[in-house]
């Protein structure tokens, strides 16, 4: 059983305590927390309330991962924690596909340009 979270805006659709048990925990790439959250995280406000969840964000010291909390009913944490995976993998896989680009981009250029060898 995890402990109670700390903040104290609890929204109104997170029932204390219950909901505030055992939250869903997924783990993020730092990196893609702008693109879920915003810049300085403006979205959470609204993907909390759309979601009926409450969530809090957890740097990891020692990774460049960041932990998700996700509070709420039990349904409504496992829909917010689904979107929220789904989410960083396109966002993951974007950046995957941005690379592959530029990678093929490098190469067609060291192609055409045979008197820099």
């Amino acid at each position: 059983m995890g402990t109670l979270p700390q903040r104290k805006d609890i929204p109104p659709w997170v029932k204390a305590p219950e909901d505030l048990k055992d939250p869903e925990v997924l783990q993020v790439q730092t990196q893609f927390l702008e693109a879920l959250f915003g810049p300085a995280g403006f979205r959470i406000p609204y993907i909390e309330q759309v979601s009926k969840v409450m969530l809090e964000l957890r740097v990891l010291e020692s990774s460049d991962l960041t932990e998700v909390m996700v509070y709420g009913s039990y349904l409504h944490k496992l829909r917010a924690r689904w979107m929220l995976q789904s989410m960083a993998e396109w966002h993951r896989q974007r950046q995957e596909r941005g690379m592959l680009k530029l990678e093929d981009a490098m190469k067609a250029l060291e192609l055409s340009t045979p008197w820099m060898n």
